[in-house]
């Protein structure tokens, strides 16, 4: 299917383009009146994740609604452990729990590794959303970096510290690389399913990359991600790793297109750090647009001039936040596409 916006893409292949494109993470999600519609009537997130036709629904209405030039599937990363055979509950304003963790050499051994029929109902979710946009724009597929998600089979839901995870890198490595293994190839089989069900191109999430030391990352996180981008050979491949400061050199080195940075990450320096061949992703701090219309226009020219107008997709530093007012969130799309117009 032809796209009638490919402006991601041709921005990933390096060409020049006539303006930044633009889209956030957590763009489909609690901003949107018309989300909260859709959830009302089920009995919770998990029910829309596992709902192909409702989690189709929400992932076209910010296409729709603030104009980005790029639609995420909506699902969750632990879909990935559940697949693997250890549910998880999702507790409302808490987040995700465990019921059970990993704890021992015969739980890692309980674990399958998960194929893309475990998982069809993303699957199928693409293929409805696929046919649904009619090539207005792109489709993103996405997963969790191994690492971020082991953080969860281990210590049983959000944390802090993620103490007992942490632990378990430095008592029992060599378990710990068994798991990180099967993750793996599991995440290598989904994103290859979403990739055949339509996904245009994908991104891993290793959200909890920076609570790793620089020597720990490199051991138990980076090695795992590499795999999965080598692995991924179909369409282009982004990383994010938040606040993963420290590994900006080495995730320049990996086979994958785009960089994502967080707000706390300076464009010109990670340009330097990273190189001038990848493109870079980010970064606004997702907290500018709680403030007024004329502020986020100064945040979005500063954060295009840093960039540059080439080899950069705006988008936030992290994802939307829950309670943002939409309005504020479809300027912020809207400023960059009309600043950036301007810039070329």
């Amino acid at each position: 299917m032809l796209l009638k916006n490919d402006l991601i893409l041709r921005t990933i292949k390096g060409e020049k383009t006539e303006r930044t494109p633009v889209w956030l993470m957590r763009q489909a999600g609690r901003i949107l009146p018309e989300y909260r519609a859709v959830r009302s009537a089920l009995s919770g997130f998990k029910e829309l994740v596992e709902t192909p036709e409702r989690a189709a629904e929400v992932t076209i209405q910010p296409v729709d609604i603030l104009g980005v030039d790029a639609a995420i599937i909506f699902s969750d990363i632990l879909v990935i452990p559940e697949a693997m055979g250890l549910t998880y509950e999702m507790i409302e304003k808490k987040g995700p729990r465990f019921p059970e963790t990993i704890k021992s050499k015969s739980d890692i051994e309980k674990l399958k590794v998960a194929e893309p029929d475990d998982l069809h109902y993303t699957i199928d979710a693409i293929k409805i959303t696929k046919k649904e946009l009619d090539g207005r724009v792109p489709l993103i597929g996405f997963a969790g970096a191994p690492w971020t998600i082991f953080a969860y089979m281990v210590e049983g839901g959000g944390s802090k510290t993620f103490s007992k995870a942490r632990a378990m890198l430095y008592t029992e490595p060599e378990l710990a690389h068994q798991l990180l293994q099967k993750i793996t190839d599991s995440t290598i089989n989904y994103l290859k399913g979403q990739i055949a069900a339509g996904a245009d191109f994908i991104q891993v999430f290793d959200s909890w990359a920076g609570i790793l030391s620089p020597e720990l990352y490199e051991t138990f996180s980076l090695p795992y991600i590499t795999q999965i981008c080598d692995a991924i050979t179909e369409v282009p491949k982004t990383v994010f790793a938040k606040d993963a400061y420290f590994a900006r050199k080495s995730l320049g080195k990996i086979n994958c297109n785009t960089i994502g940075l967080d707000w706390c990450m300076d464009p010109k320096e990670s340009r330097e750090i990273i190189g001038p061949d990848k493109i870079l992703q980010g970064n606004l701090d997702p907290c500018v647009l709680y403030g007024p219309e004329k502020d986020i226009e100064k945040a979005v020219k500063n954060m295009l001039e840093a960039f540059g107008p080439d080899k950069h997709i705006a988008n936030l530093g992290h994802g939307v936040y829950p309670d943002m007012d939409h309005g504020k969130v479809k300027f912020f799309v809207e400023t960059v596409k009309e600043l950036s117009k301007g810039m070329r």
